[in-house]
């Protein structure tokens, strides 16, 4: 469905941009698809799907959070914290910037 949705939502905005029937049938595409989006029933699937892609990122981060801080190490925390973002690492003066 959500392909559908894409494919029909490109072929709108590609007969819109390369329509040759001049002002007056863009403005009447235009003006049905604000009727369309405004509609109540668009809002409502909108909110239902943002809340699934919000729902569905938040278990993706759970479940990949974990794992990345097993593996990289400057996400877990350290108790030697050096600024530099690695774990018990020397931190290393800056060398000054030469301008070019």
């Amino acid at each position: 469905m959500r392909y559908r949705m894409a494919f029909a939502a490109g072929l709108v905005i590609g007969y819109v941009l390369g329509s040759r029937a001049g002002r007056e049938r863009y403005e009447q595409i235009k003006r049905a698809a604000r009727r369309v989006a405004d509609s109540p029933t668009v809002q409502e699937a909108a909110g239902l799907m943002g809340a699934q892609v919000s729902k569905a990122a938040g278990a993706a981060k759970s479940k990949v959070g974990g794992v990345l801080q097993q593996r990289i190490p400057f996400l877990r925390s350290a108790e030697h914290e050096t600024g530099t973002g690695w774990p018990d690492e020397e931190s290393k003066p800056e060398e000054p910037s030469i301008p070019y």
